[in-house]
């Protein structure tokens, strides 16, 4: 029976917990004497294999050890293979639209500022607002699922543990900010690459596959739901990217566009492999037997990566057991930083005293951990915050996310012939893997209903200022190019620059992360 006795999995625990705490107050009291600005942010500071461990610390999390294994046992090869790629690649779009939104908006290091100056305060509020609650439904998840992992794996309460890693993870981010949480992430990023090898190796030699079962189980052959996740799975992560502001925050860290394409590029292939490992221990449990389990006593799909670790000699649970507390350190210290920054910024537009900003970490805590602790499916509150994000992102404005939103109702509600099961299909409370086409549906419907509205609505706001103009004889410019105020000067790389973009407001951290003229949506 693969469990640690009490002590030891209480020792491995805690005493993980305080090597963080330790670290992060130590690089904390480092950087005391920062100011407001480099404790909200780091711009143009970090190079490529920081930044890489960064991503990779970012991108993953505990809770991981449920949905990959799960979605194996559902769909297969073909499952493990498109979300390990639709959960990695995804993160090429920093390095493709980071450097030009940089050059954009220099003196910010959100998508909010940028969204401020390109479209006005009220679609930055708009995304404002979904970013904040998207990283707050990530750190209820995160808390959730770090809680079961423990409980799991050792049979410990997870409700101190949840608390331990809200008091650990406050203490230094409240004190350190952006540039702790990210020296803390490289040392956790590095730590869950060596402990996945470890875990990796140590699954594969401990365990005995039943060659027999590999054809039976039907689970290398292609299915419909994998063949409908090439399309959901992408769509997903991919805008749901958009709105995590951890991501943006590391993607204006880095010191030039080199750093970051090679960084972003090592954090994919880090992502990529790792999911992969962690989603075949799903097949390999197929494939011992110990999936679907006895008649009598079935294993349920989400905790199959436990059921394995069962099965496994003590010492391999324990690494399991500090790998996980390491992922979902790593994940809930750069959500509290990114909520932290996003609403200084997008909220308060950076005015705050810095002692305000470190109380706004701590009271942020108490809900996270009373809804953590309540929190259904961790899987329904990522689909939830996924639907968001793909009917909002593609056109970024309110009437496009909200119609997106309304479009998935439309359809719900004609496919099902039911307006309640229409209504219920926004939350996709029925879950991403099922019989019928209604999820799939739903993130078809989202996008292009999102595109269809904003195109409506300019098509309707373009028509208001053309009668306008005419009415008042000036000039119809509803389809001028928006004028670029304050854009940065292109330096000349003979003239001894480095052929980038510099700008001033760059160098100053008096008015962090404001940009200095506020757009129109067209």
């Amino acid at each position: 029976m693969g469990q640690p006795s009490f002590e030891a999995s209480n020792a491995l625990v805690y005493v993980t917990y305080g090597a963080f705490l330790c670290v992060g107050t130590g690089v904390a009291w480092k950087f005391r004497n920062q100011s407001k600005g480099e404790f909200l942010a780091g711009n143009r500071t970090q190079t490529a294999l920081p930044l890489a461990l960064n991503f990779i610390a970012s991108a993953l999390g505990s809770g991981i050890l449920f949905a990959y294994p799960q979605l194996a046992t559902l769909a297969g090869v073909q499952g493990v293979v498109v979300y390990a790629l639709s959960s990695g690649l995804p993160l090429l779009i920093f390095a493709a639209l980071g450097p030009i939104i940089r050059r954009k908006c220099p003196e910010g290091f959100v998508l909010t500022e940028w969204t401020r100056q390109r479209y006005g305060t009220v679609a930055a509020l708009y995304l404002s607002f979904m970013s904040l609650v998207t990283l707050f439904l990530y750190m209820v998840s995160e808390l959730s699922a770090v809680g079961q992992v423990v409980n799991l794996l050792t049979g410990l309460d997870g409700l101190p543990v949840l608390i331990v890693q809200c008091v650990v993870t406050t203490i230094y981010t409240s004190l350190g900010g952006f540039k702790v949480s990210f020296f803390t992430d490289n040392i956790q990023g590095a730590m869950v690459m060596g402990l996945i090898v470890i875990g990796a190796i140590a699954i594969g030699v401990e365990t005995k596959i039943d060659t027999s079962l590999i054809e039976s189980s039907g689970l290398t052959k292609p299915n419909l739901l994998g063949w409908q996740l090439v399309y959901i799975l992408p769509v997903a992560i991919l805008t749901n990217d958009f709105f995590l502001s951890h991501f943006w925050l590391r993607t204006f860290a880095s010191k030039t566009d080199k750093d970051l394409w090679r960084g972003v590029c090592g954090a994919v292939a880090g992502v990529v492999v790792i999911i992969t490992l962690v989603g075949s221990t799903g097949l390999i449990a197929a494939w011992a037997g110990i999936w679907p389990g006895p008649p009598d006593a079935p294993v349920d799909g989400s905790v199959v990566f436990f059921a394995l670790l069962q099965q496994l000699p003590n010492w391999v649970v324990g690494v399991v057991l500090v790998m996980s507390v390491t992922l979902s350190t790593a994940a809930f210290d750069s959500f509290q930083s990114a909520m932290v920054t996003s609403a200084s910024n997008d909220l308060f537009r950076n005015r705050l005293n810095i002692w305000w900003i470190r109380l706004g970490v701590v009271l942020v805590m108490i809900p996270v951990v009373v809804i953590a602790i309540r929190a259904p499916s961790i899987l329904q509150i990522y689909l939830i915050s996924d639907m968001v994000s793909a009917a909002t992102i593609p056109v970024l404005v309110v009437v496009g996310g909200l119609g997106g939103l309304f479009t998935v109702f439309l359809f719900g509600t004609v496919y099902y012939g039911d307006a309640k099961l229409g209504a219920e299909l926004m939350l996709l409370k029925q879950g991403l893997f099922t019989a019928d086409w209604g999820a799939f549906g739903a993130f078809v419907a989202a996008p292009v209903g999102g595109l269809l509205w904003g195109f409506g609505a300019l098509g309707l706001r373009l028509g208001i200022q053309y009668v306008r103009a005419k009415a008042k004889g000036e000039r119809f410019n509803g389809l001028d190019r928006p004028v670029a105020v304050g854009e940065p000067q292109l330096v000349d790389a003979e003239a001894g620059g480095d052929g980038g973009f510099v700008d001033d407001s760059e160098s100053s951290f008096d008015t962090p992360g404001i940009s200095k003229s506020t757009g129109k949506f067209f």
